[in-house]
């Protein structure tokens, strides 16, 4: 799938929405991108996995390691086009663990995958929860990238889409200036209120 052919199935399915949207990092936004619709198709998931690890398979990766809920369906699909053993990590309270017997090793290579990357909260989260454990993280993969490059990775981080879509603080969104209420769409609990 090239980059027009990601953004024309985005669109095709309704996984790329519009409107105005409270994003899980507290800012607001006139998009939305739910690749839980794009993924719900395991054509297009199986593919967009492949995609992703061949952006990461020279980093010889051991596991991948993904955040509950949107990382899971792409993460395991990058592990099996890797055909390495896949572990998610999910909220204990407000933090992430390794739950389910889920266990990485101390020096084993991990990439973290997403579904979006839009402030790179939760994946430095992963990838710090990777490094408590002893695992080094070698590269973070996503479907999109909608951070305008300032997630601040140190690692390799490859994303099939890169998409320059407007995030807004609450106090500062246009959208909320011109009477709309953001809607929550996603599945982390919110940093902040809608207005």
């Amino acid at each position: 799938m090239t980059n027009n052919g990601l953004l024309g199935a985005l669109e095709a399915c309704g996984a790329l929405r519009r409107g105005h949207f409270l994003l899980s990092s507290g800012l607001h936004s006139p998009a939305y991108v739910q690749c839980a619709v794009l993924l719900e198709s395991p054509a297009r998931a199986a593919a967009a996995g492949e995609q992703i690890a061949d952006r990461l398979r020279t980093l010889v990766p051991d596991s991948v390691l993904a955040p509950a809920l949107g990382g899971v369906i792409i993460g395991y699909e990058v592990a099996r086009a890797l055909g390495v053993p896949f572990r998610f990590a999910e909220r204990a309270g407000e933090r992430l663990a390794l739950r389910r017997g889920f266990e990485l090793s101390p020096g084993e290579r991990v990439v973290i995958i997403e579904d979006v990357v839009t402030t790179g909260k939760s994946t430095i989260e992963t990838a710090a929860l990777a490094e408590s454990a002893g695992a080094v993280v070698v590269g973070i993969g996503s479907i999109i990238d909608r951070s305008a490059g300032k997630h601040g990775f140190a690692v390799p981080f490859a994303a099939l889409l890169s998409l320059d879509l407007p995030t807004y603080d609450p106090g500062a969104c246009p959208l909320c200036q011109d009477g709309s209420e953001a809607i929550k769409p996603g599945s982390r609990p919110q940093a902040s209120p809608t207005k």
